[in-house]
Formats: C-alpha cells, structure tokens, sequence
C-alpha cells in the first residue's frame, strides 16, 4: 500500500540528507522509511520528521521502496513532497 503512494506521488524526494533538507524547507507531507535500513541512516530524517510534525510512515524493504521510486537499487528514506 505505502509503495503505491510513492508510484502515485507527483513529487518525490530520495535519500536522508535530500529528505531532511526537504523537511526543514517545510516541503514535505509524508516520508517512508523502510524497516530494513540501518537506522544510523534513517535516524537523522525520523528525528527531522518528528521534529517537524510530518507524517512518518514505515515500509518493509529498502529495495520495493527503491523500485517504486523507479530505482534499480535500494532506498533506506523516501519523502513525498508538495
């Protein structure tokens, strides 16, 4: 379901540190973060979401998430941005 609102966003952004910059732009509605990420790399964008009041949502593979982002590898952060 989560992969499907990254399919279906019109803007996305891919990666911690472009996420957390979103973030703190005040750009951003939503982030996913997949499970299986090393949280020394999902940490600092959870800790800006929080921070910021965005929604957080969880996936279960940083590959599926990298894939729906039309990605041939992995994705640990995906932010879907106005």
């Amino acid at each position: 379901m989560s992969y499907e609102k990254v399919n279906q966003a019109k803007k996305t952004v891919i990666g911690t540190k472009q996420t957390v910059k979103a973030i703190h732009g005040g750009h951003v509605l939503e982030i996913l973060v997949a499970r299986d990420a090393d949280n020394r790399i999902t940490q600092p964008a959870l800790l800006a979401a929080k921070e910021n009041g965005v929604k957080i949502d969880y996936v279960e593979s940083k590959i599926e998430l990298g894939k729906a982002c039309g990605l041939q590898v992995g994705a640990s952060v995906v932010a879907i941005t106005m």
